[in-house]
């Protein structure tokens, strides 16, 4: 196997890459790089210049030029990968939404411990992708992408989440062009052909020398209430949504804490209504089980699951919780007057939509919250380790009072209530009951979570951005 080293870059009139010499003095991958477990020699990151990495390009015949979508985890799938991707087939004529046309959109998710293993499900049915790649296959497609193929010879590869390094990777070894979406920074810039920053700090921080390859597009998640105002509308009523979250440390206890503060509110406020987003990495029967006798957790809770029938579940207590399955539920939770969530990438969601929220963070049962980011959280989930080191985490995450939901994270101030502490259903029901009778506060705190996210735009901005990167004579669909 031939391993050589180009920024993904080729001649519209050629079907080759366009090799680069590398710059003299410019220490590249060496041949104790290993493709596995990549790492780097020190003197890699001495060097000045854009480290030009080219890989013999896979063997293939040309149906015509490939976006390929890269992310990981499922956050990222339903507020950035989606939204492209049904920007881009709106107007480029892309493969499978356009039968008989050349070029195609793909898919490839990449390892990060953050993901569920679920993404590809998710996505599979959009009909957006003619191939999703699941990330236990990446490595894979690195050594051998004909396995995976056919490969055009032309394409753009497009990070939207993960490590950008593995962006750099693929696009190196297919021989495409590359471009990245950096939220926050931008660490691989010479070895991208552009550069899409979410913020002008993004741009400011890049070396002189790259900036001009860089364009602020603006926020991504900015664009998600236009899309989720082409749903359905819902029922009329007094719409209260429910996130238990999506992964198990949190729906052990997010389910019966929400149930039974479902309960509590529909006795003061009878005529309100709740619904609840079943994550795509989950199920209605994954939900069912952290609500019953076989979490331990439940038993502390009053809630409790009556039956479920035709998308409704029904509490003991008479409640309905209407389950919507639909992924993204975007369209739905926009309709919502106030949002009861957990902490995590939902509250990025809710705030992206302006849905008033209570952020909800119960630490009656540190012992199970093992759902934090970082490395710290991977270690609190080792076997023998998980529980004591759980305890802690947690314990310091609290003492340091950090701000956890994402829009007061991003103004640096608290926008939505966080309530963390020993806190019991009644206390969030009251709570909720208050913000539902007081219409003038909900909009003052949609009306900053709306200022948060700036204007729309990003996505149709990011997509003329891959669409520059595109053969000339692609034409517009």
């Amino acid at each position: 196997m031939v391993w050589a080293l180009t920024p993904g870059r080729y001649d519209h009139s050629s079907t080759k890459p366009e090799r680069l010499s590398r710059p003299r003095g410019c220490g590249g991958i060496g041949r104790h790089a290993r493709l596995r477990g990549v790492w780097l020699r020190p003197c890699e990151f001495k060097s000045r210049h854009p480290h030009s990495i080219s890989l013999a390009r896979p063997a293939t015949d040309d149906p015509g030029p490939a976006v390929v979508l890269v992310t990981n985890g499922p956050g990222e799938l339903t507020t950035w990968v989606r939204p492209l991707a049904e920007c881009l087939h709106a107007t480029l004529p892309l493969r499978p939404r356009t039968s008989g046309t050349a070029a195609s959109l793909q898919l490839v998710l990449v390892p990060c411990p953050n993901a569920t293993g679920q993404e590809r499900a998710a996505a599979e049915p959009w009909g957006l992708f003619e191939r999703i790649t699941p990330a236990a296959r990446f490595w894979d497609l690195l050594l051998r992408p004909g396995r995976y193929g056919p490969w055009p010879r032309r394409g753009v590869v497009v990070f939207l989440g993960g490590d950008q390094f593995w962006t750099v990777l693929l696009s190196a070894r297919l021989g495409y062009r590359h471009i990245t979406y950096a939220e926050w920074v931008a660490r691989w810039p010479g070895w991208n052909d552009r550069v899409a920053a979410m913020s002008e700090s993004v741009l400011q921080q890049l070396p002189r020398r790259f900036q001009p390859r860089c364009r602020v597009v603006g926020d991504l998640m900015a664009d998600l209430s236009t899309f989720a105002r082409q749903a359905t509308p819902l029922p009329e009523g007094e719409w209260i949504g429910l996130l238990p979250g999506s992964k198990p440390a949190k729906l052990s206890i997010g389910m019966p804490f929400l149930l039974e503060t479902a309960d509590r509110l529909a006795q003061r406020r009878p005529g309100c209504r709740f619904l609840l987003p079943v994550a795509p990495t989950t199920n209605v029967g994954e939900l069912l089980r952290f609500a019953g006798e076989a979490n331990p957790i439940a038993r502390a809770y009053s809630g409790a699951v009556m039956d479920v029938s035709d998308g409704v579940l029904r509490t003991q207590a008479g409640t309905c919780i209407h389950l919507i399955e639909q992924h993204p539920a975007h369209g739905p939770l926009s309709q919502c007057q106030l949002a009861l969530t957990t902490v995590g990438a939902n509250t990025a969601e809710l705030g992206a939509l302006g849905v008033p929220m209570i952020v909800i963070v119960p630490t009656q049962h540190l012992e199970v919250m093992q759902a934090w980011d970082g490395g710290l959280g991977l270690l609190a989930r080792l076997p023998g380790l998980r529980r004591i080191i759980g305890v802690l985490l947690s314990l310091w995450r609290l003492r340091n009072n950090g701000l956890m939901a994402w829009p007061n994270i991003s103004a640096g101030r608290a926008v939505v209530p966080e309530r963390v502490g020993a806190i019991t259903p009644q206390q969030i029901a009251a709570e909720a009951a208050e913000w539902l009778a007081a219409p003038e506060r909900l909009q003052g705190q949609r009306a900053d979570l709306q200022a948060l996210r700036g204007r729309p735009g990003a996505v149709s901005a990011l997509a003329e951005e891959v669409r520059q990167l595109l053969p000339c004579q692609l034409d517009s669909a």
